[in-house]
């Protein structure tokens, strides 16, 4: 008589437990969704979002993430690969009546997980695609431009980066370095940016490395934005140079700019305005990439002509660079590319990962709107 009443106490509490998880999960995808046409349909609604709630979420849990001195949002990853880990052992070694059960309710709970983490998504990154420009809040005029105003950013990109190449600390490989504070620094150099620029102005939690930057590494990825923890992470393996700009890259999405076109373009300009070497040179050279890319594909003769003129310090970078990524090509870097890819269109990036290139229309309309 015992065990029949404890038998239909425990069903009783199992199918509340399942009938909470559904209704949990019907409510975080409702609101997801809504979420998600209300940036996509009405007009002005990410504009107001991006502007006036998503920094109460940058202002609360980046700060609380910054206390904490290793990325949250690996540390979780890695927690969720242990529960994950143990759910299944669960199952495994549970008798074959309640293995059925318990397969069933680890699902749901797997569902309510990913709806909550989708909501999360989309209040901290989903809605800001939407948002309006930086270009346009900030006044750049984005058009055709003849291919000499372009081979004249690529010889003003060279001549920037020879200079600051000079200037940088250099290990016995004759390799550039960087000697401290990485992760503050790129705060002081979007704070400066931000002095110039009204829209990237306000609080910047601390960038950090991946403890396990292979994650990274073999996705070829320099960095990414977390929103499930409102955190800018880089890869810290990755050749020294690119890591200021990606820190500050990862920076700018925290200000609701989530192109990927314009937020290389907003490390650009906060790299320029450090009044650090290191910073000024990772800008520099990530710029003149870029540049000298876009130059080569429309006229390889002024390209060959510009790069001639690269010193032998930047030249040695750029083939370490190389060299770096090279190890990580495979199939693991070619689905992260087409994921990447997808996910770009699906957030009305239409050109996907060809949309980085863009940065270029930005650097001219920056001379031509500055040099006037």
């Amino acid at each position: 008589m015992k065990n029949s009443k404890l038998r239909k106490k425990r069903e009783i509490i199992v199918n509340t437990g399942w009938r909470w998880k559904l209704v949990f999960t019907a409510v975080c995808l409702a609101a997801a969704v809504i979420l998600q046409l209300c940036a996509r349909k009405i007009a002005g609604f990410s504009v107001f979002y991006a502007g006036y709630v998503y920094p109460l979420w940058v202002n609360t849990v980046g700060r609380l993430m910054s206390l904490f001195p290793v990325s949250v949002s690996e540390i979780l990853l890695y927690a969720g690969i242990v529960v994950l880990m143990l759910g299944i052992v669960k199952i495994v070694w549970f008798r074959k009546g309640h293995r059925a059960a318990c397969i069933g309710s680890g699902i749901l709970s797997l569902f309510a997980t990913a709806s909550f983490l989708f909501v999360i998504y989309t209040l901290n990154c989903g809605i800001n695609y939407y948002n309006e420009p930086f270009s346009k809040c900030e006044g750049f005029e984005i058009k055709e431009r003849p291919v000499d105003e372009l081979k004249a950013l690529c010889e003003k990109l060279t001549e920037q980066v020879n200079t600051y190449s000079s200037q940088v600390l250099r290990n016995k490989k004759g390799l550039c370095y960087l000697d401290h504070n990485v992760g503050g620094r790129a705060v002081e150099a979007m704070q400066a940016a931000g002095q110039i620029y009204p829209s990237l102005s306000g609080y910047y939690p601390y960038p950090k490395p991946l403890i396990v930057s292979q994650i990274l590494s073999v996705q070829q990825l320099s960095g990414i934005y977390s929103p499930f923890t409102v955190e800018a992470n880089y890869n810290r393996h990755m050749t020294a140079y690119n890591i200021p700009f990606t820190a500050c890259h990862e920076l700018s999405h925290l200000k609701g700019f989530m192109r990927e076109d314009e937020a290389n373009f907003i490390a650009w300009l906060a790299c320029m305005a450090s009044d650090d070497a290191d910073f000024k040179y990772s800008g520099a050279l990530l710029g003149w990439i870029y540049a000298t890319n876009a130059l080569c594909k429309v006229n390889p003769d002024m390209y060959n002509a510009v790069v001639a003129g690269l010193s032998d310090e930047v030249w040695a970078d750029l083939k370490a660079n190389t060299a770096f990524w090279d190890r990580y090509e495979g199939k693991i870097a070619e689905v992260s590319d087409k994921v990447n890819d997808t996910y770009l269109k699906a957030n009305d990036q239409s050109d996907g990962v060809q949309s980085y290139s863009r940065m270029v229309d930005l650097m001219l309309a920056y001379y031509e709107k500055t040099e006037q």
